[in-house]
This record gives C-alpha cells, structure tokens and sequence, in this order.
C-alpha cells in the first residue's frame, strides 16, 4: 500500500478505501470484504467531470461535438488500461485464485475498473481537488495537447501526414478474442509490408483509431 501510495503521491487518511478499490469482487466473495464495484461506478463520474473540466478550460475555441469527443477517447477502456498500467495497478489488486490463475491481473476490463476505483478512492479520501490532480498524474500522457488533439480522428491525422510523401496506409485485421459481449480487436496499420502501428479496442473502429494514435507515437508526430 505504501509503494502505490507514493506512486499516486497521495497518502490516505482512511488505507481501507484504498484496499476497497483494489479488492475483485472475486477476492471479496470469496472473503466476504468490500470490493471495488461500488467504487467503480463513483470513479466514473468522478473522471468524467474531471475530464470534462479538464478540457472545457484548455480548449475555449473548441466546439460541444469536439470536446465530447476528445473525452469520449480520455474516459474509454484503453486510455485507462494503459493509465492502470503505468502505475502497474495488477500488482497490488486483490484477485482470487482462479482469477489470478487466469490472467486477472492484465486484463484490460479488470484493470480499467479498478483505476476507477482507485480515484474514487481518492475522492472520497481526499476531495474533489486530489482526485484531478492524481486523474492528471495517471493520465499525464494522453492529456499532452497532440494527444488531445489525436484524440478526435487519429486515423485522419496519420493520413494527412503520410499522404505528404504519397503514401497511403491500410489497417489489417489482427484478432478478436474476448466474449461477444465484450470483444477485443486487434489491428496493424500497414505501408508496404511494414507495421507502422498496433492497436487494440472493444470496436474496429477504436482499434484502428489505436492502431493509428500507436502510428503517430512512432513517427515522432507527438
């Protein structure tokens, strides 16, 4: 708890929230303790008015449609995981066996929700204000203003730039696992035999909108 504390660079007055967000619902069956989804569901509006704020404030000129838009890419499964991950969140989450057995710690959907967990833990812990300000932390990368812009149409934007040399790249299809309520699909934005790109998301289109923000990281266009 310590070493996550000083990751977030918050100290909880009240530890048992933290450990409330961190618990599957799994592990607290199986325990009989709280788990996160309560927490869950707090954390996602917390986000989103942070997120809403955020944005409202860094881009006056920006219409309605726009900033729904740029959030919509900020408050999504994959903006989050990858968030969850760079505070390396699987390795203090509370699974049960079978769960862990089974890959709990890394799946995106299990990750997502307990980085929303964890800043309503900290919303509850600390107000309104620590809770943006450990959102800014976590999601520090996706809120650079490249990023931001990216954010409304990635593959359009790749295209403008590969288009410049009269190139002209195209997404192949990877894979798609998961459960059909929740699938997973992976897609390479390709120019000539060579990947430019990876990405994954719960739609074909996001994966490809991935594939091409991956793109845009790799040709240095942040």
């Amino acid at each position: 708890m310590k070493a996550l504390c000083k990751k977030l660079n918050y100290n909880f007055r009240d530890i048992r929230l933290l450990e409330t967000a961190l618990t599957h619902p799994s592990y607290g069956g199986d325990h009989h303790v709280p788990h996160y989804q309560r927490l869950e569901f707090l954390g996602d509006a917390v986000l989103e008015l942070a997120i809403s704020r955020y944005l409202y404030f860094e881009f006056p000129e920006i219409d309605e449609g726009k900033l729904t838009r740029i959030r919509a890419g900020l408050v999504r499964e994959e903006t989050l995981c990858r968030a969850a991950r760079r505070l390396e969140l699987g390795r203090y989450i509370r699974l049960s066996v079978g769960e862990d057995r089974s890959g709990g710690r890394n799946k995106p959907s299990i990750l997502c929700d307990v980085m929303e967990a964890v800043l309503a833990a900290v919303y509850l812990d600390g107000g309104f204000d620590e809770a943006v300000r450990v959102i800014r932390l976590a999601l520090a990368e996706d809120l650079r203003p490249r990023m931001l812009e990216d954010h409304l149409d990635a593959k359009s934007r790749l295209q403008e730039i590969m288009q410049r040399t009269g190139d002209m790249p195209t997404y192949e299809f990877v894979s798609m696992k998961g459960p059909p309520h929740a699938p997973q699909f992976r897609y390479n934005v390709v120019l000539d035999d060579r990947v430019l790109g990876a990405g994954q998301g719960t739609s074909k289109q996001h994966a490809q909108q991935d594939a091409a923000r991956d793109a845009l990281r790799k040709l240095g266009s942040h």
